[in-house]
């Protein structure tokens, strides 16, 4: 194994630090518990305000109403 200078290897030791820094700080934002909270929102918000998944919402909510009424009006 050859001598290498000791400069060098510190060098090369605070450059690994530094990206092994970064690779937690992007993990623990990617793992934010926040953030995967606002993102499945967001994905929610946009499935459900497509026109086709808002009429089957509207019409899905009409018959559970009406059964709800018609159990209530047949006590």
């Amino acid at each position: 194994m050859a001598d290498r200078d000791p400069e060098a290897i510190k060098q090369e030791i605070d450059v690994a630090r530094d990206q092994l820094a970064a690779t937690v700080d992007s993990l623990a934002e990617r793992a934010n518990p926040r953030r995967l909270a606002d993102d499945v929102k967001i994905r929610v918000i946009g499935f459900v305000t497509k026109p086709a998944v808002a009429i089957s919402l509207v019409g899905i909510g009409s018959v559970v109403v009406f059964v709800v009424i018609r159990r209530i009006r047949d006590r």
